[in-house]
């Protein structure tokens, strides 16, 4: 029997990564991601238990009750968070993923000198990678929810000299690797890159402002995957490897598809301090403030409920506003309203909109929203100019046209949602406040778009009454 186990153990890990492998897959479309997410649930579970029967556990009892804790707060967690909140959640959840593949490394490196063991190359070297790349995960994941949050600022958060200090703080982590390799009994060398790793996460996030959340929460996911798999270099747990190379893998290449969404590099999302955070503008000024011709035109929900009740086909572009609102049951009402008069409706959803990646896939699909009503930016833009409404609901940079018009524009060659190219468009906003880029949108100044002010739950309710009447 104990010569059986070995084998069966690795069969299990086989088996979970063959289950987390066709779980990505499913991701990969919204009607089949919670299967996919089941799936991958099932592999993680089997690579818990084999690991559980793996004879190096030696305490059972202790870990047992750490499951137990964790599973009463995820489940407490998933209940109680909104959706709207979820990227905060995902934000901690990267954090605490990077501190337990950190506390391992320490762990490790403690029983090692406990014991009195001789402490190898690839032993140290895979343990200082291990705190490296999980306490930036750690206190970086902090930030952005902070961040999120509204703790902090979402404009980027800078100082004098910032990119030379960031400098500096790697090089002094190279440096003192370099001794603890040589000198591998030091604890005060390894603290030392402990607390070192801790404070590149904190400056690694400070200056990336709010919008770019995207990027920096799909980038955080992937460094808890590397962290995830250098910690299974540690303990020498191939499931783990594999895993933590699975996630790494995956979020790098979201992250490489949300910086193509912004036409921008990852160097100029974590080093450019771009955007503001959002700043106000006020209707009829430009970009820099001075006087215009620009006029807008606005209306009220009852002529706006007869723009979308007489239309034959409407697409609804959501945004942050949205999320911010909590508005999209009101929004799935309206759909379910127009679709009573006859109007056919689609969603359409940008790579970027929102504050991390899939937010209004995810949004939509907790109002219920049908998966085949969701059209992702490729395939919606072609059908805009047959539109005869499109309505925007808190989204602003993702559909300026001057990211398609205008050279000088820090958002030009952008990929964007085309809402221009409609017969008509009505853009659900609190005020004229720039988005992210901090520059106007064109399109709240053209003739055929008419602005609907308020927060967008309250605005679309009333929408809702109105189409109800006509």
């Amino acid at each position: 029997m104990t010569e059986f186990l070995p084998s069966a153990i690795e069969l299990t890990y086989l088996v979970a990564t063959s289950l987390f492998i066709i779980g990505l897959k499913k991701l990969g479309s919204p009607a089949t991601a919670r299967n996919g997410n089941l799936w991958a649930a099932v592999g993680m579970f089997l690579a818990v238990v084999a690991t559980l029967l793996d004879r190096q556990v030696l305490n059972y009892q202790m870990i047992l009750l750490a499951i137990a804790i964790g599973s009463g707060l995820g489940a407490i967690a998933a209940y109680k968070v909104a959706m709207t909140e979820m990227p905060q959640m995902v934000g901690l959840l990267n954090g605490f993923g990077g501190a337990a593949s950190a506390l391992v490394s320490i762990g490790e490196f403690w029983r090692l000198l406990s014991t009195g063991e001789t402490l190898s190359l690839d032993a140290i070297i895979t343990i200082i990678l291990g705190v490296l790349i999980g306490g930036v995960t750690l206190t970086g994941s902090f930030v952005a929810f902070a961040k999120l949050q509204g703790l902090l600022t979402g404009a980027p958060i800078t100082f004098p000299l910032q990119q030379p200090v960031n400098a500096l703080l790697l090089i002094s982590f190279l440096v003192t690797s370099g001794y603890l390799i040589v000198t591998p009994e030091n604890l005060s060398v390894f603290l030392g890159l402990v607390g070192i790793s801790l404070v590149l996460g904190v400056l690694f996030v400070l200056p990336i402002g709010g919008g770019d959340m995207p990027v920096v929460i799909s980038l955080l996911n992937s460094y808890s995957g590397l962290a995830a798999s250098a910690a299974g270099f540690v303990v020498g747990n191939d499931m783990l490897i594999v895993a933590g190379a699975l996630v790494g893998a995956s979020g790098i290449i979201l992250t490489q598809i949300m910086c193509k969404a912004m036409n921008r590099s990852l160097a100029n999302v974590l080093f450019g301090a771009f955007g503001t955070g959002g700043g106000s503008a006020v209707a009829g000024t430009g970009t820099s403030g001075s006087a215009t011709d620009k006029v807008v035109h606005s209306i009220d929900p009852e002529e706006g409920a007869m723009m979308l009740g007489y239309a034959r086909s409407v697409v609804i572009v959501p945004g942050y506003g949205m999320a911010v609102a909590q508005a999209q049951h009101t929004v799935r009402e309206l759909a379910d309203q127009l679709e009573r008069l006859g109007v056919e409706v689609k969603y359409a959803i940008h790579p970027v909109a929102g504050r991390m990646p899939g937010h209004m896939n995810v949004l939509l699909a907790e109002a219920n929203v049908p998966y085949t009503q969701l059209y992702d930016m490729d395939d919606i833009n072609p059908q805009f100019e047959e539109t005869d409404v499109a309505l925007v609901i808190g989204a602003n940079d993702v559909v300026n046209p001057a990211a398609r018009s205008n050279s000088s524009s820090p958002i030009y060659g952008m990929p964007i949602l085309e809402v221009d190219k409609a017969k008509h468009a009505i853009v659900i906003k609190r005020g004229m406040s720039t988005g992210f880029a901090g520059v106007d949108n064109d399109l709240f100044y053209e003739d055929k778009t008419m602005m609907l002010f308020g927060s967008a739950k309250d605005v679309v309710a009333k929408l809702v009454a109105e189409v109800k009447q006509l």
